[in-house]
């Protein structure tokens, strides 16, 4: 089989078109007959090497499918385990609304039902074998196997370890033996439903309604007749649609993709008289569920566009969609989930639409569908290039107009393309415009959608002639209005897959510039130091180096720095698009319009939140707080809330150790104490690092000055953590030892690191990265600490705050075990000292705010690690926390408002 191939000669390269279709004339049933493939293949070409498609796939929709039926099992049992009296009520009305039924019609419901049941899908069977489908009945009678199965041990588990609440919600006593419970499952009911669902004869009306109304037949029976409950049968069926699904993705379902010459066949089907096809490559991969594309010549007439969508195209990309849809507002997605029914009327109404709007697209001109699991679509041949293809030379801005102007129809009709990136704009040999790739856009669509547009465009036409001209062609058609109304909208979370991605390398780009840059600067700053020391002559003397030089050179080498930094910072494009935007109307709304629903970290919070409150909650089940808190010592409490108030001290002065400049002391303290705030909604680790950056800058340091020196606060941190945690690790080993011998934590804790070392050097990716970080730390961070070197007293007073803001938490954390604890339950002060530093950085590394869950769950498997009852554990780190990390927050707040009123933060 043939495919795959360039356009023939003089036919340039086809339309970028996926619209979507509209009325459709069917092929009969499944697959084209091979009779008719075999009678047509002498005239039957297909250029090119058509890929080997794989006998099978696994969908994602499968998967999905998996998880709502075992989601729904679950609810199922929970409602039938807690909500008794709700299911035994339930199940008395229906059984007397169902004593009333006829005898006779139940016995006839009952045998015709029995008999059906069984007939019908072994006539499907034979029906499909006939039509050499195979594939389709195998899965099916390994899923009806696997259903039975899961049939017998959910009987058995209902017989022998369910609690007796679903017992009574599944069974009931069987009318043929008052000592025997009915089946929790029917043992054929189930299979027969997963076969069904497995064959695909749900995609068949007719075989679809004899079958549903057989079973529904067979459960009424049965339940008048007393053999089963409604529970039993709400299971039965979700048993059965779960197995089937979970089978399909599997095993994989049989890949039913149209071959090149099942389309030809199509063709022949809605009038036409192809004589050769040649398949096009996918512009981008990154977004490629939008069909596969042809190129087919006719025995008379002009060529033709036609594009093949099937289930499995239309399945690529849809968890992304999926989480597209969790996470943004519903005006701002498109809905993951559509059949190939209505993905073709949708193109077709866009495709309508957008012509008679008076735009320029590719004309639908028929549709079809290629069996069940395809459709096809076929446009009026519009041969062109794509902007993505067009030299920078050739996009005018006569062309950019026309762009716009094809725009401008789409929104005067409230059409919303949704993916004007640059494989959507095709440009033919006249030079004109037109809007393809339209399957994803709206009609009717709001000002937010159409505002969407605007953006993207500007941010397409941007990416290629620059952000003045983009934004001056764009002014010229639509006006300054429309165009600053899209200021809100531009984010990159609002723009397309393919945008997004060459943003972020745009900005990678930059921030390698910028880099190669400060350190040029730093070395040749360096070499100019070198230099002017090697021009005296005669012997070299020994002597005291002159301070005031020392300083100056290296003022001179910062200053040389801040100017390369500053030579060298980029603007990126959508902050260039706003500031031309900005010149034209100054007034235009700049503020980013809300479009996520839920934040990627605020969703991870959750879920870490949930696992360390969950954590905690079966730590505290077993303990009895009321005696314990009678007794405690609440001198102790009072000792570990001064400990936790004199530690906003001691971040202030590790903070202002590292910053040469003058900073009011009070006024840090302050935001310290507002950092407890920020801490709550935001990560421990990023949190504090931006509210210290931004009070520098605002307290008159400047912005690469103020990042710099927070840098080299938090790298000194790290550094005494570690020689902390060592150096507790190793007294902690020591204490019951005469010997100074190293624990053996330690031991495996450096040798942990030393292998990672070994790892990051010998791999060249990550040798490269670490690298690559390290030179930046080096050029902004490490000649900030050289300015701090120079005056011991800067120094003195960074590392004794960083000591002391340690000293605080541990005896804090002290005093709150002593506090619940006695004489016997006391730990020595390193201890507690590694058991703080543990849990504190993995604090820092955890992504919920301020560490919660993660900090709990360490410091109190740590204490009753290093010998502390749990029932003093569990009450001591909540203590802890709830000093240094709750209470402060509402203090924090004010001060936080405060600084912000008066311009600190």
């Amino acid at each position: 089989m043939k495919q795959q191939g360039v356009h023939p000669e003089g036919a340039d390269s086809t339309s970028d078109a996926a619209a979507r279709p509209d009325t459709a004339a069917e092929v009969p049933e499944a697959d084209v007959p091979e009779a008719q493939v075999t009678q047509d293949a002498h005239t039957d070409e297909v250029e090119g090497d058509e890929p080997l498609l794989p006998a099978r796939v696994h969908r994602p929709s499968d998967l999905m499918r998996l998880l709502v039926g075992v989601l729904a099992v679950m609810l199922l049992l929970g409602i039938a385990a807690f909500a008794h009296g709700t299911t035994s009520g339930l199940e008395q009305d229906i059984n007397k609304g169902t004593g009333q039924a006829p005898d006779l019609l139940i016995k006839i419901a009952g045998l015709a039902s029995s008999i059906a049941i069984l007939l019908v899908p072994v006539a499907f069977a034979i029906e499909r074998l006939i039509k050499r489908d195979g594939l389709r009945i195998a899965d099916g009678v390994l899923a009806a196997v696997l259903a039975h199965g899961v049939t017998l041990a959910t009987d058995l588990w209902v017989a022998k370890g369910a609690p007796d609440s679903i017992q009574e919600a599944l069974t009931q006593p069987s009318p043929g033996d008052i000592h025997a419970l009915t089946d929790p499952v029917h043992g054929y009911l189930a299979p027969v439903i997963a076969y069904m669902t497995a064959v695909g004869m749900s995609r068949r009306p007719r075989w679809r309604s004899v079958l549903w109304i057989v079973l529904l037949l067979d459960a009424f029976s049965m339940l008048v007749t007393g053999y089963t409950t409604p529970f039993s049968i709400i299971l039965t069926v979700l048993i059965g649609w779960t197995v089937a699904y979970g089978t399909l993705y599997a095993v994989g379902s049989p890949n039913v993709r149209p071959t090149g010459r099942t389309l030809m066949a199509g063709l022949r089907h809605v009038g036409f008289h192809p004589v050769s096809a040649a398949r096009e490559e996918a512009p981008d991969a990154a977004e490629n569920d939008r069909g596969r594309r042809y190129f087919v010549t006719l025995e008379d007439g002009p060529p033709l566009d036609v594009t093949v969508v099937d289930r499995e195209q239309q399945a690529q990309g849809f968890f992304y969609r999926a989480w597209r849809n969790l996470t943004l507002r519903g005006f701002a997605t498109r809905s993951s989930l559509q059949s190939l029914r209505q993905a073709l009327e949708q193109e077709a109404l866009l495709a309508y639409a957008a012509i008679a709007a008076g735009a320029n697209a590719p004309k639908l001109i028929a549709t079809s569908e290629l069996g069940p699991d395809a459709v096809m679509l076929v446009y009026e041949h519009t041969g062109g290039r794509t902007l993505d293809s067009l030299a920078d030379d050739e996009i005018t801005d006569e062309l950019l107009r026309n762009t716009w102007l094809q725009v401008q129809a789409l929104q005067s009709r409230r059409i919303a393309h949704r993916r004007l990136a640059g494989d959507a704009i095709l440009v033919d040999r006249s030079g004109t415009v037109i809007l393809t790739d339209l399957r994803g856009g709206e009609i009717a669509a709001g000002d937010l959608l159409l505002r969407m547009d605007v953006a993207q465009l500007v941010t397409t036409l941007g990416l290629r002639v620059g952000a003045e001209r983009a934004v001056a062609c764009a002014v010229g058609v639509l006006g300054p209005d429309a165009v600053a109304d899209c200021l809100p909208m531009l984010q990159p979370i609002a723009l397309t897959r393919s945008t997004r991605a060459t943003l972020r390398r745009l900005a990678r780009e930059r921030a390698q510039r910028e880099r190669e840059a400060v350190l040029e600067a730093s070395q040749q700053a360096k070499q100019a130091r070198l230099e002017a020391a090697g021009h005296g002559t005669g012997p070299v003397v020994l002597e005291k180096p002159d301070k005031k030089a020392v300083r100056a050179e290296a003022r001179a080498e910062k200053r040389a720095i801040d100017d390369a930094i500053e030579e060298a910072r980029e603007e990126d494009l959508l902050t260039q698009i706003r500031h031309q935007v900005l010149l034209i109307r100054p007034q235009a709304p700049v503020e980013p319009a809300r479009l996520e629903r839920v934040r990627p970290r605020t969703l991870m919070s959750f879920i870490a939140g949930a696992i360390g409150a969950y954590f905690l909650l079966t730590q505290l089940t077993h303990i009895e707080f009321g005696p314990l808190v009678a007794n405690a010592e609440w001198g102790w409490v009072a000792a570990a809330v001064l400990f936790s108030a004199a530690s906003y001290v001691a971040a202030a002065m590790s903070l202002l150790g590292f910053v040469p400049e003058r900073v009011p002391f009070p006024r840090t303290v302050a935001a310290q104490v507002a950092g407890s705030f920020v801490k709550i909604v935001a990560p421990a680790a990023v949190g504090g690092v931006a509210l210290n950056t931004r009070f520098l800058q605002r307290s008159g340091v400047r912005p690469g000055l103020a990042v710099a020196s927070v840098g080299a606060s938090q790298l000194f941190g790290l550094g005494c953590h570690i020689l902390m945690l060592l150096s507790f690790g190793y007294l902690t080993g020591t204490e019951k030892t005469p010997s100074l011998s190293p624990s053996r934590t330690v031991i495996a804790g450096l040798l942990t690191v030393a292998v990672l070392v070994l790892v990051v050097t010998s791999v060249p990716f990550l040798r490269k990265f670490v690298v690559t970080r390290v030179r930046s730390l080096f050029a902004g961070v490490v000649p900030r600490m050289l300015d701090v070197l120079q005056r011991p007293q800067k120094l003195v007073t960074g590392i004794g705050g960083m000591l002391l803001l340690t000293a605080c938490f541990v005896m804090c954390l002290d005093a709150s075990i002593r506090a619940f604890g006695d004489e016997s339950t006391s730990l020595s002060i390193a201890s507690v000292a590694v058991v703080f530093l543990a849990g504190n950085a993995l604090g820092s590394a955890a992504p919920t705010p301020g560490g919660v869950g993660a900090v709990e769950a360490t410091l109190t498997v740590g204490l009753i690690a290093v010998g502390l009852p749990k029932e003093v554990a569990a009450p001591a780190v909540l203590l802890f926390r709830l000093l240094t990390l709750w209470l402060p927050v509402l203090p924090g707040w004010l001060a936080f408002n405060h600084l912000s009123r008066k311009g600190a933060l």
